[in-house]
């Protein structure tokens, strides 16, 4: 199978034929590097792209698969749904604040975080995940912050049980890897009782991170060479993995999370 095309704007033409024969009613126009409009919307392909660039052999199954979960969640028309039924479904995920770039802040449903992130919201279908926006937030009579508390406590039922990796360094530290690829991966750094299940194994208090929403972290905050070798693999992973977050470490205590924006390695 030939790759997809790997300059953006033309895997942005490649795309754009793409999803003019998957739906062709659709209306699709190129309006810039790695950007669509479809329907009037924008469509970023940045991530896209990240995505075939992980498989390229697979790449034009995983563009149509990408593309078809787009407008199957314009079908579910989730603005209808009523806040009881979607309550249990509604999870969080942390974002960078850079998504407001190609968003409109006041449309989309969230909270601020640390380290330039945020909290959003989606509602978790069987085979798809559809973004929660203020209009449905509104209807159901609640706000963002209210919302929050309900997406943390589906996360900590999603999952009571924590599947990680275990790994001790050469330099003496310790770090945690999970990796369910569920999607929800970086958003365990949300989970209430976080710190209650890593400080035993992690020394006390500690650093995670989370460069891709499928990526998570957590470590002991020293030494420091083991501190600045993860992050060496942290940037790399935030320049080359699909849906990116942050190169920046979160500092995890009993109290809370913290940024590390302003902190130095340890």
């Amino acid at each position: 199978m030939s790759h997809l095309p790997d300059e953006p704007d033309a895997f942005a033409e490649y795309v754009a034929d793409l999803l003019k024969r998957i739906q062709p009613q659709a209306s699709v126009e190129l309006i810039g590097p790695s950007q669509l409009s479809v329907n009037g919307r924008r469509l970023d392909l940045q991530n896209l792209l990240r995505m075939v660039n992980q498989d390229p052999e697979r790449g034009t199954e995983i563009a149509e698969h990408y593309l078809e979960q787009m407008f199957a969640g314009d079908v579910v028309h989730m603005n209808e749904v009523p806040f009881e039924i979607a309550r249990t479904r509604i999870m969080p995920r942390i974002q960078p604040v850079s998504i407001f770039e190609h968003l409109n802040r006041e449309l989309v449903a969230h909270v601020p975080f640390v380290n330039d992130t945020v909290v959003v919201f989606v509602t978790d279908l069987p085979h798809m995940t559809v973004s929660i926006t203020t209009e449905q937030v509104i209807k159901w009579g609640l706000s963002a912050e209210e919302l929050e508390p309900i997406a943390r406590a589906n996360l900590d039922r999603y999952a009571p049980r924590l599947e990680l990796r275990l790994v001790e360094s050469k330099e003496g530290g310790r770090a945690a890897i999970l990796s369910e690829q569920d999607g929800y991966d970086a958003a365990r750094l949300l989970m209430s009782d976080l710190f209650k299940r890593l400080a035993p194994q992690l020394g006390g208090d500690f650093l995670v991170a989370t460069p891709a929403r499928d990526m998570f972290i957590a470590m002991s905050p020293g030494p420091g060479e083991f501190i600045n070798r993860i992050r060496e693999r942290v940037n790399a992973d935030f320049q080359r993995l699909p849906y990116p977050i942050t190169s920046d470490l979160f500092y995890v205590t009993r109290d809370g999370v913290a940024g590390t924006l302003d902190r130095e390695a340890a």
